[in-house]
């Protein structure tokens, strides 16, 4: 008896100690996995473009542990402003401008003004040395034709259609608050109406509106899921879908498309780190090239380059006066 005893006890002594060593290396291979230097991307783009990009920077840089946090505009600023240098944000890019200049002045973006802008339009080279551009963007009108064919309704012809009874719950809009795509609907609607009728023009749309959604591909994915029949979105993502066989319709109304831009930047307690530097230097050629050619082929660089037949020939409408002083003022009235 006692010996069966003792070799019980024997038995389970090598039982742990061998899950013990076991634990042990486990634990060392998971921590020699995780040695890799890390960098933290900040992006405003949407998910299947931060996938691009986060594939071509995998590839590219296999020793850096590259992390891409993907965050409506808005937010994307308001967490930075919040953290600061206490970020672990390195690099942001696709921010929408005016919702960037927040950040300008700040002791937080590092100069980049060592960066090549010239393959940019004259109207987009940057005002200070703390941004580089990023891209340019549109905003439109998309129909889900299967939806308004299945609800018998006709197609909105312009603005005011927008308001009719029949589309109650059928649009979808991104919130000024949180959207730079929303923005820039708000901001040209002030400038095409005058302010008072605008906001009294976003009362009316707003009995109509299902959902003001955090971000600018919000629109585009609830006409996907046939929750709505007209998005007020980007062109870019409506035509990227079309391409995919969504039987969607982008138009724009009198006075243009809604538009502006976005831009990219370094957080400056990061600008010095070389894993930064080489992930910026191709951040800002490879990616830029790819992300201007298959995703937002608009007139932002000075050779644009279309290779989606569905995107539309698209004429800009008035976005003067955009400035971030002028963008907090009216985000203050918006209500929704």
């Amino acid at each position: 008896m006692k010996f069966t005893k003792i070799f019980k006890i024997f038995i389970c002594c090598i039982v742990v100690s061998s899950t013990l060593l076991i634990t042990i290396f486990t634990t060392s291979c998971n921590n020699a996995g995780n040695t890799k230097e890390k960098v933290v991307i900040y992006s405003s783009s949407e998910a299947f473009r931060n996938e691009r990009f986060q594939e071509m920077l995998n590839e590219k840089f296999p020793n850096y542990n590259i992390i891409i946090e993907s965050l409506p505009t808005g937010e994307n600023v308001a967490k930075i402003l919040a953290e600061g240098q206490d970020t672990e944000c390195d690099i942001m890019f696709d921010i929408e401008h005016s919702f960037m200049e927040k950040l300008i002045g700040k002791d937080i973006l590092a100069d980049v003004s060592n960066y090549d802008t010239t393959m940019f339009l004259d109207d987009f080279q940057p005002k200070n040395n703390e941004y580089l551009p990023w891209s340019r963007f549109s905003a439109s009108i998309t129909l889900n034709l299967d939806v308004l064919k299945e609800r018998g309704l006709e197609e909105p012809q312009n603005w005011d259609d927008l308001l009719k009874s029949e589309y109650k719950n059928l649009i979808s809009m991104p919130n000024p608050k949180t959207s730079g795509t929303g923005y820039v609907y708000l901001k040209f609607l002030v400038n095409k109406f005058g302010e008072e009728k605008a906001f009294e023009y976003f009362d009316e749309l707003s009995k109509n509106i299902l959902q003001f959604t955090s971000s600018g591909s919000g629109p585009t994915n609830a006409l996907l899921k046939k929750e709505v029949a007209i998005g007020m979105g980007m062109t870019y993502q409506a035509a990227a879908e079309m391409e995919k066989g969504a039987n969607f319709k982008i138009t724009f109304f009198d006075g243009g498309a809604p538009n502006s831009s976005t831009s990219c930047g370094i957080i400056k307690k990061s600008a010095e780190r070389k894993a930064v530097q080489e992930i910026m230097g191709y951040i800002y050629s490879d990616i830029l090239e790819v992300d201007n050619v298959d995703f937002m082929p608009e007139h932002g660089l000075k050779v644009s380059k279309n290779v989606n037949p569905y995107f539309p020939q698209v004429i800009y409408g008035d976005m003067s006066n955009n400035t971030i002083e002028e963008k907090e003022r009216l985000i203050d009235k918006w209500k929704y």
